[in-house]
């Protein structure tokens, strides 16, 4: 009972409209629009186990609504598809790769990707899995697809930005036997819709610009094939990386204004790329929003919003560090996607092969006038 399968007051239109309605139930009088948390490990269960709500690390109510909402986000108007919530987006990710993956196996994932896939790459070859890589960038995966049960897609990828023709590549993999997963957290549902491309589960980490306020932890995957989804849910069962239902509630209210941010937030991405383009201290400047961004031409095929994240890199790791030091509304922190500008020296966290100058930075809800002067005085106070 959950994803798209219950019905809801799901509303077509634009994404505003279904963002703001996304998931909520039948009004009743009196009741609230969008109920509270609902906290409970156990429910009133007479007689045989039968219905919906057994035990707490199976179903809880505030999931179902927040399970509706993504997948009605993620697959507007697609029947079949279910969509399941995860305490964090590893642990989503954690269950497409290891519900589907056996020993003897092999799974294609990208080189230039979320900087922990090297530790699943280790877990998965330490259960007999062969991993092949490839660079997300010229479709590369396709070249090490022969004989993969999965193609694990990051697109755009995290830090680097590249982006990758997903239908091309899901109807490669399908013609050879292979499930495709893509990461979803960067572009979010409103910038692409990897089920509409082709691929078998989106996948994405809710702690970013799906929720957006840096102030709770959230996965999920979303599939189309009632078996494959069947397994990813026993693996949740399993492992019990479920979310709290504080969180899940956070996390459904915050969607209603997801269309609010990303628009903001997108426009604002291409004002801080544009002005960061003229400046000589800036090399490997990336956004696939740029008309001249190398990906810009499969990415305005794919996506309707090109993501909130602009990377580049600054001539030193010094140069870099006092960057970040001289921000006054960039607050230095990882992760991204939220409503308060962020950035960082990736290289500091030694996961991605990246220079030491490399800078990704999220940009948030501030004015953009505001955001990109401050970005600006902070490369002038930060030159030698």
């Amino acid at each position: 009972m959950s994803g798209t399968d219950t019905p809801g007051r799901s509303a077509g239109g634009g994404d505003g409209t279904r963002a703001v309605r996304a998931g909520l139930p039948e009004p009743v009088k009196h009741e609230p629009t969008l109920p509270g948390p609902v906290f409970a490990a156990h429910f009133h269960l007479p007689g045989d186990p039968t219905g919906p709500y057994t035990y707490g690390r199976d179903e809880n109510p505030t999931w179902t609504l927040l399970e509706r909402a993504i997948g009605e986000l993620e697959a507007p108007g697609q029947d079949g598809t279910e969509t399941l919530v995860f305490a964090s987006g590893m642990a989503a990710i954690s269950s497409v790769l290891f519900s589907q993956l056996r020993a003897g196996d092999t799974v294609v994932l990208p080189s230039d990707g979320y900087q922990v896939l090297p530790l699943v790459r280790a877990q998965l070859e330490a259960y007999g899995i062969e991993v092949r890589t490839a660079p997300t960038g010229g479709n590369a995966q396709l070249g090490v697809l022969d004989g993969a049960k999965l193609l694990w897609i990051e697109s755009p990828s995290n830090p680097g930005l590249d982006v990758c023709d997903i239908r091309g590549l899901a109807e490669a993999a399908h013609a050879r036997g292979a499930l495709v997963a893509v990461d979803n957290t960067l572009a979010t549902p409103l910038g692409q819709r990897p089920l509409e491309l082709g691929a078998d589960f989106s996948v994405a980490s809710g702690t970013k610009q799906l929720t957006g306020h840096g102030d709770l932890l959230l996965g999920y995957v979303t599939g189309r094939d009632a078996a494959t989804m069947t397994a990813v849910r026993r693996w949740r069962k399993i492992v019990g990386a479920i979310p709290g239902p504080m969180e899940a509630w956070l996390a459904h209210r915050s969607i209603s204004t997801l269309h609010l941010r990303v628009d903001r937030q997108n426009a604002s991405a291409l004002a801080l790329a544009e002005a960061l383009r003229e400046r000589p201290e800036v090399t490997g400047l990336r956004y696939p929003g740029l008309p001249d961004d190398p990906s810009h031409k499969i990415a305005s095929q794919q996506m309707r919003r090109f993501g909130c994240v602009v990377s580049f890199t600054l001539p030193t790791r010094a140069r870099a560090d006092r960057f970040l030091d001289a921000l006054r509304l960039v607050d230095d922190a990882t992760s991204f996607g939220g409503v308060r500008s962020t950035a960082e020296r990736r290289g500091r966290w030694g996961g991605d092969a990246v220079p030491e100058g490399f800078v990704r930075l999220s940009v948030g809800a501030e004015d953009p006038e505001d955001l990109v002067a401050d970005v600006l005085r902070a490369l002038e106070e930060s030159a030698d």
